[in-house]
């Protein structure tokens, strides 16, 4: 399949009653209104297709931005492209999920992350928090630097309630990955968790909700679901 294809067949997927809901979730014009679903279902025509996939974030349109990042394939996936895609990642669904899925499985996922978290714009800054927070669900804990990691809940922790509000979330986000995902950090991020309290984000109006963390985490454990990595984290 080529772009011209591709787009055509989101366009007929398209929905106006999913816009309206997607327009309140911090989802940025252009995009047709395509449920995930029907993402998928291109996903298994096209599948893995990493010039495709380039094509189609190029058009700026968030539903192509989405699939884009579900065909890609992460390893391919350069430097140069993460920062061009994280640059252009201004709805919420593209800089907190597709950006940081792809650059968590590429080779420079920690290594941008660590970039992105100091970025003045909040929707880099909040995609780097959420690459931080993939790559410890999807890395070997050999791999990490737990040091690190350790350094960067408590910059997570100081700076929470008077981040950006999307980095509010995705910092949210971080902690209870690093509690999740790596056994080495679940007690440090237990405590920040029940230093931090609530973390308050604006969720403009939908009926969305922040994680409460020490919640989530407790679930986890009674679930023996701690330090489980995933095989994937797109979705």
């Amino acid at each position: 399949m080529d772009v011209q294809e591709v787009m055509a067949q989101l366009q007929g997927y398209g929905s106006e009653s999913i816009k309206k809901i997607l327009l309140k979730h911090g989802i940025k014009e252009p995009f047709f209104g395509v449920k995930v679903e029907h993402l998928k279902i291109i996903q298994k025509q096209t599948k893995t297709d990493y010039p495709l996939a380039k094509e189609l974030y190029a058009t700026g349109n968030t539903d192509a931005m989405y699939l884009a990042g579900l065909i890609t394939d992460d390893a391919k996936m350069t430097k140069d492209d993460l920062q061009t895609w994280v640059k252009q990642a201004v709805s919420n669904n593209i800089s907190e999920y597709t950006v940081p899925w792809v650059a968590a499985g590429s080779k420079y996922g920690f290594e941008l992350a660590l970039e992105w978290i100091d970025s003045p714009e909040e929707h880099i800054t909040a995609a780097g928090w959420s690459t931080l927070s993939n790559t410890v669900a999807l890395k070997p804990d050999a791999e990490l630097d737990i040091p690190a990691l350790k350094q960067l809940l408590e910059r997570a922790s100081e700076n929470i309630h008077s981040a950006a509000n999307r980095v509010k979330y995705t910092m949210n986000g971080f902690i209870i990955s690093a509690a999740n995902y790596v056994t080495a950090l679940t007690e440090d991020a237990i405590d920040i968790a029940k230093k931090n309290g609530v973390v308050m984000v604006d969720m403009n109006g939908t009926a969305c909700k922040v994680p409460d963390a020490l919640e989530y985490i407790a679930k986890m454990q009674a679930k023996g679901q701690v330090g489980k990595k995933k095989k994937t984290v797109k979705c």
